[in-house]
């Protein structure tokens, strides 16, 4: 009877290793069912929405490689029209020159809308005399007239103290620079070119945050990862709401305005014709509502983001 209980026990001891070999060789196919390289390059400010969708995927598809640069929306379009990446990250649309270059190298593209962001106003914490600021204020301080002119605190608001304003923003390679030109200064105006300009927004933050005369823009996300650094400063659009901070709020609903905006990763032929890129972009749009509010940004609604998906799902089965 011993002898029997025994051989049964190493019968079942068997059995359950064999299965348990059977199920992990399952799992490991199922969750490594792909493979290749996915590039992405382009906006700053779009960086931690994709970076978090690709730390997501990574953990679904490990065989798949996905890398994330950031050269700023223009310089990723150019690596983009190259054919040097398959995604690029944008923090505005496609211009109409940008896209003739692309279809003069044969690629075909779909921009898709992925969350909404705030451009945020941000000064030093020591800075005890701005309370808010209009747009015309803005406009007085950034735009190209202003270079040479204004250079004091005083010659924006009375009571402000005659200190020179020392001002960080974006690169003119950025999207989010592109954005807060055209609504704050005035279309294919720019801006004055006397300032600290960067596409890595932590040298912005680090820019104002050590300078109590510094004044600076960027996305939303990067005040809140940065924000015992930072103070935010509301904008009065001369509606009628008076100074408005930027929020989930605020943004979602439109009273942050002029300075909120979608957000977009263009996709090109890529992912018309590989599996693995093709599955990337749908996984980014069926979690970016998740995943976005946990980076700093305002996801979509979710009719909207049906309505990419859709977008995208003809674009794929629309290739020839």
């Amino acid at each position: 009877m011993a002898k029997f209980s025994f051989l049964n026990f190493n019968i079942m001891i068997l059995s359950i290793i064999l299965f348990g070999c059977s199920s992990n060789s399952n799992n490991s196919t199922n969750s490594a069912s792909l493979s290749g390289d996915i590039k992405i390059d382009g906006s700053s400010t779009v960086y931690p929405v994709t970076e978090a969708v690709a730390e997501e995927f990574r953990a679904v598809e490990p065989n798949v490689r996905v890398t994330v640069g950031v050269s700023g929306t223009g310089g990723g379009f150019k690596k983009f029209s190259r054919g040097e990446t398959n995604i690029s990250n944008a923090s505005r649309p496609i211009k109409d020159k940008e896209a003739q270059k692309w279809e003069e190298n044969n690629i075909s593209f779909l921009g898709l809308s992925v969350a909404y962001d705030g451009l945020a106003v941000i000064i030093n914490p020591e800075n005890d005399w701005v309370d808010y600021f209009t747009v015309e204020e803005l406009s007085a301080i950034w735009h190209p007239d202003a270079q040479n002119n204004i250079k004091y605190w005083s010659q924006i608001r009375e009571g402000w103290p005659k200190e020179e304003i020392h001002l960080f923003g974006p690169g003119t390679a950025s999207g989010t620079y592109d954005y807060f030109a055209e609504v704050i200064c005035g279309k294919k105006v720019g801006t004055r070119g006397d300032y600290t300009a960067s596409e890595d927004d932590h040298v912005l933050v680090q820019g104002v945050s050590t300078d109590k005369y510094g004044l600076g823009f960027f996305g939303l996300a990067y005040y809140e990862e940065n924000k015992e650094k930072l103070k935010l400063v509301g904008v009065d659009n001369g509606n009628g709401n008076g100074s408005v901070l930027p929020s989930i709020e605020t943004v979602s609903n439109g009273t942050y305005a002029p300075l909120s905006r979608p957000i977009f990763i263009y996709a090109n032929n890529s992912a018309q014709e590989r599996k693995e890129v093709r599955e990337f972009i749908s996984f980014y749009l069926k979690n970016a509502g998740k995943l976005v509010e946990d980076v700093g940004y305002i996801p979509l609604a979710e009719e909207e983001y049906k309505i990419e998906i859709k977008k995208f799902n003809d674009f794929v089965n629309n290739s020839n």
